[in-house]
């Protein structure tokens, strides 16, 4: 467990009512407590599988979200329209600058080649064409947003 995730359980346990409190992961054990004694944390004589500390999320900050992509993605498929997936994982770029145009819009008929995006991979600018004639239906990312392997970027109706 994370040295400072410990240090942030400790805190948040005193400035609560919590009388007592014992937390587990694998080999690790701490017990808190209000009573006078001090905290007993117990370490692993061997390093932990998984040396990073899971994330907290708290619930109230959970929000439900309407349509997730894959699910657009589905829908959108049904009708016929083709995908253009992210080749690598990196930064998606709409313009091959700040404050230049786009190199497509919602509308626009592209062909077969016709560059549609960057995607900035470890300082590297890799441009992302189109590989089917067509006009474009739909940007499914926002401009310098992080993309991943494979994801959806754009929706062509082939022509």
């Amino acid at each position: 467990m994370d040295f400072n995730l410990i240090q942030k359980i400790v805190k948040l346990f005193e400035k609560s009512e919590i009388a007592a409190m014992e937390l587990q992961e694998d080999n690790f054990k701490i017990k808190l407590s209000k009573t006078g004694k001090t905290p007993v944390i117990s370490m692993p004589s061997a390093p932990a599988l998984y040396p990073h500390a899971p994330e907290i999320i708290q619930p109230a900050l959970l929000k439900p979200s309407q349509d997730t992509p894959d699910e657009v993605v589905k829908e959108e498929k049904i009708t016929g329209l083709h995908e253009i997936r992210s080749p690598i994982v990196g930064t998606f770029y709409r313009a091959p600058a700040p404050d230049a145009d786009p190199y497509v819009k919602v509308g626009d008929v592209v062909g077969s080649g016709t560059v549609l995006c960057l995607i900035e991979a470890m300082k590297l600018m890799n441009e992302i064409e189109s590989d089917v004639s067509g006009k474009v239906v739909k940007i499914l990312v926002d401009n310098a947003k992080p993309v991943e392997y494979n994801q959806p970027l754009f929706l062509i109706e082939k022509s």
